[in-house]
């Protein structure tokens, strides 16, 4: 297949470039140090070796990642599956998702994918400000991820969207691939869940036809990822404090790379993720004479119900929910020890915090935040009907 060279700055790797890249990473005494941490004992030219006996994109998936991905699964959580009965495996969708982690979530949902019984995996959206040294740009599109542009002007934010969706609608069409995109830009650090209305308004800039005719080219499919413990949590407090005391504080790079690496190596308990129907015939029935600035937030409200519908709850979710509203709404539901384990864990992920002027009170409130949330916007999803 000829690949537009349109999208040559944003698209994964093709299979005749896979071999040099592989090469490059060969050389790259950074990409050596972090692969020597991740697969401690294993020696760094089998690793090189056996990423060399892949010639697709998917075969780099399936050989090189699926099997470090089933250890890291066994390693650090306590089980990972997915639900997706409301699809059909034959087909391809855009997965538009919650986002707890930078790695993690596209990557285990390309892992479970082909555990549920699909024969492709997702094509990832990732924002180039994530790709802080060569060697991490390699391998995400090594691993069929495509860029998504940061910090432009807004002349340029047109265009790099544009061109964006584009791929995105070819890769679904021509492609036959899978997309996996976040509902918003970076993750949410407190965990509530919402759409980006930017996100949606991408989306509809390639393809054909009116709003819901381009979006329904695409398959979305709302799609709940629900862990346990967030490994990050402690990070989203420390930056949730940081950006109180300081506006204008921003991260640096090296805080992307410590929050990659403590969401891979970090406990996550149990992990789950639930596809949502498909969207296309929900957009089937909205109004024709629905206006962009009705349609656009109508779609995101949609998606947020059906994310929020479909989480896997925890007792800390319930136990964090109570700690919130100082109540005992939820007690039945989770035991004397489990609470007990929650506080604990509250407890050591706060002394995790290098602030010189820790806020104690605050960093808990934003910890049991962020725990309550998925439980408080099911509950919400639960009361709302829908229109």
């Amino acid at each position: 297949m000829t690949i537009p060279s349109v999208f040559d700055d944003i698209r994964p790797y093709k299979p005749e470039e896979m071999s040099g890249i592989i090469d490059a990473l060969h050389k790259d005494e950074r990409f050596r140090s972090v692969v020597t941490q991740i697969m401690p004992g294993v020696p760094f030219e089998s690793i090189i070796a056996k990423a060399h006996t892949c010639k697709t994109a998917l075969d780099f998936q399936k050989i090189f990642l699926y099997p470090i991905l089933q250890e890291n699964m066994q390693q650090y959580t306590d089980g990972a599956d997915m639900d997706a009965n409301s699809l059909d495996k034959n087909k391809n969708y855009t997965f538009v998702s919650n986002h707890r982690d930078i790695v993690l979530d596209s990557a285990y949902l390309s892992k479970l994918m082909l555990d549920c019984g699909f024969n492709n995996t997702v094509e990832i959206a990732i924002g180039d400000n994530l790709l802080v040294y060569p060697w991490i740009e390699h391998i995400v599109r090594l691993n069929k991820s495509f860029i998504v542009k940061r910090s432009l002007t807004i002349r340029q934010q047109f265009v790099a969207s544009k061109q964006l969706s584009d791929y995105i609608h070819f890769a679904i069409s021509e492609k036959s691939e899978n997309i996996w995109i976040a509902q918003r830009e970076g993750r949410a650090k407190d965990s509530n869940d919402c759409t980006q209305l930017s996100i949606l308004k991408m989306m509809s800039l390639g393809g054909t036809g009116n709003i819901t005719e381009k979006l329904k080219q695409l398959h979305i499919v709302p799609l709940s990822i629900s862990y346990e413990f967030d490994p990050c949590d402690f990070l989203k407090a420390k930056e949730l404090q940081q950006k109180r005391d300081n506006p204008n504080f921003h991260k640096t790079h090296e805080d992307d790379v410590i929050s990659m690496r403590t969401g891979i190596l970090g406990y996550k308990g149990h992990v789950h993720y639930q596809a949502a129907a498909c969207i296309d015939s929900w957009l089937d029935k909205l109004p024709s004479d629905k206006t962009k600035n009705e349609l656009f937030p109508d779609i995101a409200t949609h998606i947020d119900h059906e994310i929020h519908s479909h989480y896997r709850l925890y007792a800390n979710n319930y136990i964090a929910y109570d700690r919130f509203t100082e109540g005992s709404r939820f007690d039945q539901l989770y035991t004397a020890h489990e609470k007990e384990r929650f506080d604990k864990y509250i407890v050591d992920q706060i002394s995790k915090i290098d602030l010189p002027h820790a806020d104690h009170d605050y960093l808990q409130h934003m910890l049991l935040t962020m725990y309550a949330n998925p439980l408080i916007n099911y509950l919400k999803a639960a009361e709302t009907k829908e229109q």
